[in-house]
């Protein structure tokens, strides 16, 4: 990770607001996923941070990818489409998943001559897929318990585990084929139990679908979810992976494929804003700070993804508790009413760390303030 010095560095060079990716940290990020799950292959979920960059680095270690719109299967399109058509074709099957489990047709027939492997959770989406992309592989999405996650998704996505082999055979009959099931634990999960009884669900699921004779389900859809470090109290990832496969040996033989889609535990480290203090005011009886970025920018985590990230100074001074802005005239956004900084002074910068996720991925021209600048160290 870049040190303080080089983010002041590379903000005099650059300007601010600054955010800074470092590859190498997505690179260790991977080998510890890879080394800890060694019977999950990794992909990438590519809605938490789409820098082709970032893709880039990824695809060149080997990573699989999980895209959720035509524009970002084109962004891992991009690295492959020099290869020849018949390999092309196979690392598609391979190395991409299309996991929206809701999908327009136009997008549906843009992808069909790609045949790739797509999720489903409805009857509707079986129909829309028969008719618009019948050469789809498709993994059935069930819905499971996301207690403890920051972000909650099963109330969006994800058949009840009662339907689930039905929906099977719904496919099956409209001449598709089912090559897994997957579901999803919610986003940032701290309860590792989650995963503990989604796998129980999904072992059931898988020997009902056998048993009514549809041996191609094989393939096992972990989701995402696995959290990021952004404090001290979050328990490692390595105890997480212990458990995980402890229940892979004890449910699932070595011929089922196991597959995941981690984005930001992949990703969050990596990034680092740098901002600059723009305004100061005593608001409520404390000291307020405005930035030169906001929750309409790199800080769009706060209000989307529920992340507090936390504020360092370059200046050495006694903290106190203060308020952050950012620089849109709305009073949405705000970044913290009780960050700790030193007193501050107009144009001293302030950076955060951990911000790689869901942060520039999500950042807009709100009240005509442009996404900050990104600035990539070890590609």
């Amino acid at each position: 990770m870049p040190s303080p010095a080089e983010l002041k560095r590379l903000a005099a060079k650059h300007g601010t607001p600054l955010f800074v990716v470092d590859h190498d940290e997505i690179r260790r990020r991977y080998a510890l996923f890879r080394r800890s799950l060694p019977r999950v292959q990794a992909y990438y979920a590519v809605k938490a941070n789409p820098d082709p960059a970032i893709v880039k680095t990824l695809y060149t270690e080997g990573a699989s990818f999980d895209v959720a719109s035509f524009p970002e299967f084109m962004i891992v399109h991009d690295n492959i489409r020099a290869l020849p058509a018949k390999r092309r074709q196979q690392w598609i099957w391979d190395k991409i998943i299309y996991a929206n489990p809701i999908k327009d047709k136009h997008t549906l027939e843009r992808l069909n001559r790609y045949k790739p492997l797509v999720t489903y959770d409805n009857l509707t989406e079986v129909e829309k897929i028969r008719r618009h992309a019948p050469h789809a592989g498709l993994i059935l999405r069930v819905s499971v318990p996301n207690t403890g996650s920051v972000v909650e998704l099963s109330s969006k996505f994800g058949a009840s585990p009662g339907e689930a082999v039905d929906l099977i055979e719904a496919a099956f009959r409209a001449g598709l084929v089912v090559e897994g099931i997957s579901f999803h634990v919610g986003s940032q999960c701290t309860n590792f139990h989650n995963y503990v009884q989604a796998l129980e669900v999904a072992h059931g699921l898988f020997q009902e679908a056998h048993s009514r004779g549809h041996p191609q389900v094989n393939i096992l859809d972990i989701g995402g979810g696995f959290p990021a470090p952004y404090d001290a109290h979050m328990r490692p990832f390595e105890d997480l992976a212990r458990t995980l496969n402890a229940e892979f040996d004890r449910l699932f033989p070595p011929e089922t494929e196991i597959v995941a889609e981690p984005g930001r535990f992949l990703v969050a480290t990596a990034g680092t804003l740098v901002a600059e203090v723009i305004g100061k005011a005593v608001r409520g009886g404390k000291r307020g700070y405005y930035l030169n970025d906001g929750i309409y920018g790199t800080f769009s985590g706060v209000l989307f993804d529920h992340i507090p990230y936390r504020l360092k100074s370059f200046r050495r001074g006694k903290p106190e508790i203060c308020a952050v802005f950012g620089p849109t005239c709305d009073a949405l956004d705000t970044i913290s009413v009780a960050e700790r900084l030193p007193e501050l002074e107009l144009g001293d910068l302030v950076y955060s760390e951990n911000i790689g996720a869901y942060s520039h991925a999500s950042s807009t021209w709100f009240n005509g303030f442009p996404p900050a600048k990104v600035h990539h160290l070890h590609r």
